[in-house]
């Protein structure tokens, strides 16, 4: 690969520079902790085999993106600036997140299928990074995917059904790894422990439940159903709810419409919107300090499974359902029905017997963080043979 920067003496590692595209830039919480994950995993796995990896994201604001993480980054829609990064590099890496699917439009896969097989023109390799695929409900879209995954260097998804759906399509099963979410594997801010609330300690004695929401229905009757499963904990006992906006500022708004639901919580409860910031890891402490997790968004479940805070997931799309079930559970509600009663009873056993939850739920929560780390791994390697 002659975009490779050689070492000047024997005791410095090789760089390969790699472009890496995603969901990014956008301010997504969970998006934005993705792409931390990634790049923390491809510099430790490629300290331990000898080779610097040198990132170039591909981003909606190169600016913040460089800001926030100190990479190189480009602009994700200026096409000049993309065949640059890509032709100057050493390979590219499509993911993670759900890239390939077309619930959110119909502009989604070939942006992202585009993306990749512009690499592949340009004879670069290409690696998806534990993508999870689909929904794809238009058919059309069938052939873009497989093209460009047939000929992929390394291919992984994050769940079963993923992988099912790509052999559904036509990409061999074999060519195919299940990993686990890149962000199984993000740490906590540096020097921070995990729960640690040290800020808050007049209050600790109250159970904190992490909610995070978004808009879905336009009619919002699941953030209504929401609103009084949430009410009717507070008014059964003691809490504090704390609102974790992922994506902002549409998140912070939905939150504050549901705590505008809430109407009298009980006493000793209350509720709060937290504002940790755009730092991925400023979020992740923030959940590591709840005692229970109420998830919407996919990656707030995540962030509670890596930091083993109990959670109940509210499914508004099979990916949540697809990740509750690696850990072992199911979710407590969907965007069409939430039962109050059955909430309150749930939550109220996770804060009582969270050690039961921790012991039932340990060996999927560690399998996932190991899993975590595999596509780096395997990415890596395949950058260093390929001299």
């Amino acid at each position: 690969m002659g975009a490779s920067l050689r070492p000047d003496a024997q005791n410095q590692p090789e760089v390969k520079r790699i472009v890496i595209s995603g969901y990014y830039g956008f301010r997504n919480s969970g998006d934005e902790a993705v792409l931390k994950s990634i790049l923390f995993a491809l510099e430790e796995e490629g300290r331990q085999q000898g080779m610097r990896i040198a990132p170039v994201v591909l981003s909606i604001d190169p600016a913040w993106t460089t800001h926030m993480y100190g990479v190189e980054a480009v602009h994700r829609m200026r096409l000049a600036e993309v065949i640059r990064a890509i032709r100057s590099s050493d390979g590219l890496i499509s993911g993670g997140g759900s890239l390939l699917q077309d619930a959110t439009g119909a502009l989604t896969i070939p942006y992202y299928t585009g993306v990749l097989k512009l690499a592949q023109l340009l004879r670069k390799p290409t690696f998806i990074y534990a993508q999870g695929i689909g929904p794809v409900n238009r058919r059309w879209m069938d052939p873009l995917i497989r093209g460009v995954m047939r000929r992929s260097a390394y291919v992984s998804v994050r769940d079963a059904e993923s992988a099912a759906l790509l052999e559904r399509i036509g990409v061999p099963g074999g060519a195919i790894e299940v990993v686990s979410d890149p962000v199984m594997g993000l740490p906590l801010p540096a020097g921070a422990v995990p729960g640690d609330a040290s800020d808050d300690a007049v209050a600790s004695e109250v159970p904190i439940i992490g909610v995070s929401l978004r808009h879905w229905r336009k009619d919002g009757a699941d953030l209504a159903r929401a609103a009084e499963a949430l009410a009717s904990l507070a008014r059964s006992r003691p809490v504090r709810l704390r609102f974790l906006p992922f994506h902002t500022p549409s998140d912070a708004e939905t939150s504050r419409q549901v705590m505008e639901q809430l109407g009298d919580l009980g006493s000793g409860s209350s509720a709060e919107l937290a504002s940790p910031g755009d730092d991925p890891q400023h979020m992740l402490k923030a959940v590591s300090e709840c005692d229970v997790l109420f998830g919407m968004r996919l990656h707030a479940l995540i962030y509670a499974a890596n930091q083993s805070v109990p959670m109940l997931g509210l499914s508004y799309d099979p990916k949540i359902d697809q990740f509750l079930k690696r850990v072992g559970l199911t979710a407590i509600g969907t965007t069409e029905q939430l039962n109050a009663d059955a909430f309150v009873a749930e939550a109220s056993r996770l804060i009582d017997r969270r050690e039961e939850w921790l012991a039932e739920h340990k060996a999927a929560i560690e399998q996932l963080k190991q899993e975590a780390r595999r596509p780096a791994k395997q990415i890596v390697s395949l950058l260093r043979h390929n001299k």
